[in-house]
């Protein structure tokens, strides 16, 4: 007879988790996709082709790199990624994190890294330690950058060691 009774309480307390549950995957699936757009943005600098990346980026979006305002993407791309690429041998990045957070329809990251660049003419590789943190909105099922902030600075030299 309890049976019967917690039967149907049972079956309450499954069916209000269960939009618990599909929240919680859509959540993952959402800082999944984020984490895709920016890994492909970072993936296409590290090719030195940017080509297609602009369909990461909103119609309407900002740049802001190491305290200049870029103006969109369209605008970084033509007077300043673009042809800086051009005298780069390799980029690379390492030590790369980033945190999302999912906020209904948008998304805030943070990504840090250091990056590597070897230019062409140029015999010593440029290191900089870098942080972004970026803004992204859904449409449908994709997410595109709305704003992008990049800076970065010469990493600190590590301590000297005290072993004798």
């Amino acid at each position: 007879m309890i049976s019967a009774l917690l039967r149907p309480l049972m079956l309450s307390v499954l069916m209000l988790s269960a939009p618990l549950h599909a929240s919680e995957r859509s959540e993952a699936a959402d800082e999944a996709a984020v984490k895709s757009v920016l890994g492909q943005y970072k993936q296409a600098l590290e090719r030195l082709d940017l080509t297609g990346v602009d369909t990461l980026f909103a119609p309407k979006n900002t740049v802001v790199e190491s305290g200049k305002v870029e103006g969109g993407y369209a605008d970084y791309l033509a007077n300043h990624i673009g042809p800086e690429l051009g005298h780069f041998r390799s980029f690379e990045f390492s030590d790369y994190a980033v945190d999302v957070r999912i906020e209904g329809d948008t998304a805030l990251a943070t990504e840090t890294y250091r990056y590597t660049i070897e230019l062409k003419d140029k015999p010593e590789p440029i290191v900089r330690q870098g942080v972004a943190t970026s803004a992204l909105k859904r449409s449908g099922d994709t997410w595109q950058i709305l704003s992008m902030h990049s800076s970065s600075r010469t990493p600190k030299a590590a301590a000297p060691s005290s072993r004798k």
